[in-house]
């Protein structure tokens, strides 16, 4: 960890010091966001009973937080472009604390829904650039490092989200869920302020018709997804499809043509960005699918209890907290393609082992399982990112990083939304998770073919640096071209 924090001769990003405030930025603006996810999850019940509503409408607590926040990813990291990511990661923050503060406060589920939207708002403007201010904060030689810490926190808010739920719920009332959020909230908007990097905005304008677009896009698959594993009627689930689908056509018909665009296209010709985007979003349909279809074999089918299920899960989050960070900083040292692609095959191995589980096998099967597959997923996310984040320009990092999260959060609705739809045709589980086994196998598939030309630009960087060229990316390849857009002002 010490090392995250030392500075040598021609390092690009934050000097040492300046990068503990950053970090400890970003850290409690994510934590707040995904801990609240699997927290709010355990407090679903006891708003329905308070509230007096109907299960089913208490469950839009958490849909209508994830919907918002997904559909505006891309919108919040090219906003960013022209505002500065400070502002945005700053606003972001600032509108998730305020919007906790009206949640904590609410009386009806209208009005929770209400703050459960903006809180969404809040946490795509954070997560959308999280990674973008990683590689601003940290020098290139420390990325893979630096996106393993942050691996580490996103499993560490997951594994402890429900903990957190469970004993606050055990001595108070759900409202002090979202109340939590005030104290870490205020802290994380001072620190942020102080302490992410200053950085020029852009002159020119802002592409509201790809904005506009990319939300229905986004809002109208979220939709479908989400009635898909809940049964809704054929009719309207075909509709909310069709308008994702004509959506989608006519915003990559504005990328092309936009003068700033909202997902520059070009990003995509760089083939170890796509192939890597690919291994990421098929990855975590795999771990979406697994997380759900495990719920059903675990309780329904060899019978334990909702809080033994909830331990049973704790291995996975775990391992990538240990081997996450470790794979981060092996991956500033080796092909981190070879390495993301080592720890699919792991998870595809872990993931095949559960589906073959009997109703009969016991606790300790089960946990060694899922740790296997913590220890894959692990191994494989911080270098992928570090893939997905190294290998476009500075200056795209940005879309870099709102396209990443996109993927990762339609990946993982994907999955979910296939348990539902097998589960509805009155499938087993272990046909599920073998759906799930299919889509790491498409992952590792993606993996590899980008192995060799991850290799050969690692190479070309060796060969730099040994010529003493400081300023280049020790990942970045040769750009051709700068982008379109100036930079003036300061933040």
């Amino acid at each position: 960890m010490r090392r995250l924090f030392e500075t040598r001769p021609g390092d690009d990003g934050l000097p040492g010091a300046e990068r503990r405030l950053a970090v400890l930025a970003l850290i409690l603006g994510t934590l707040m966001a995904v801990v609240d996810t699997t927290m709010v999850n355990i407090a679903l019940p006891s708003i329905a009973a308070d509230l007096e509503v109907p299960a089913s409408r208490a469950v839009w607590v958490t849909n209508l937080f994830q919907i918002s926040c997904a559909a505006f990813l891309l919108v919040f990291a090219a906003l960013s472009e022209l505002v500065s990511r400070r502002r945005i990661y700053v606003a972001g923050v600032g509108v998730f604390t305020l919007a906790s503060l009206g949640a904590a406060l609410a009386t009806s589920l209208e009005t929770l829904l209400v703050f459960r939207a903006l809180q969404g708002l809040g946490a795509a403007a954070t997560l959308s650039i999280g990674p973008s201010l990683y590689r601003s904060i940290f020098p290139s030689r420390l990325l893979g490092s630096a996106l393993g810490l942050s691996a580490m926190v996103v499993a560490g808010g997951y594994a402890a989200g429900p903990a957190i739920g469970g004993v606050l719920l055990s001595v108070a009332d759900w409202p002090w869920l979202f109340a939590l959020h005030l104290p870490l909230g205020a802290a994380a908007v001072v620190l942020a302020w102080k302490a992410l990097p200053r950085e020029p905005g852009r002159r020119g304008g802002f592409d509201l018709v790809g904005a506009l677009l990319s939300v229905a896009m986004l809002c109208g698959f979220f939709l479908a997804m989400d009635g898909a594993g809940h049964g809704m009627p054929a009719g309207e689930l075909a509709a909310w499809l069709g308008m994702s689908v004509a959506a989608a056509l006519l915003f990559l018909r504005r990328q092309r043509r936009a003068a700033y665009p909202l997902m520059p296209l070009a990003i995509f010709a760089e083939r170890r960005f796509s192939l890597a985007l690919a291994a990421q979003g098929t990855a975590f349909v795999g771990q979406g699918l697994a997380f759900v279809a495990l719920s059903f074999l675990f309780q329904r089918d060899m019978g334990f209890t909702p809080l033994q299920t909830a331990w049973l899960f704790t291995p996975w989050p775990l391992a990538i907290m240990l081997v996450g960070p470790r794979a981060g900083r092996l991956a500033d040292c080796v092909n981190p393609s070879l390495l993301a692609s080592a720890g699919l095959l792991v998870l595809l191995v872990g993931l095949v082992l559960l589906a073959r589980l009997d109703a009969e096998a016991g606790v300790t099967e089960v946990l060694w399982r899922m740790g296997l597959c913590g220890v894959g997923f692990g191994l494989f996310q911080p270098p992928n990112n570090r893939e997905l984040m190294g290998c476009v320009p500075r200056e795209r990092s940005a879309n870099a990083s709102g396209i990443m999260s996109t993927s990762r959060t339609v990946g993982q609705s994907l999955g979910v939304a296939l348990v539902g739809a097998f589960l509805a045709m009155n499938a087993p589980v272990q046909a599920t998770l073998w759906v799930g086994c299919a889509a790491c196998g498409l992952a590792l598939a993606a993996s590899l073919a980008r192995v060799p030309l991850a290799g050969a630009a690692q190479a070309r960087a060796r060969w730099r640096a040994s010529s003493g060229d400081r300023q280049e990316s020790t990942m970045a390849p040769q750009s051709s071209s700068r982008s379109p857009h100036e930079h003036s002002g300061r933040d």
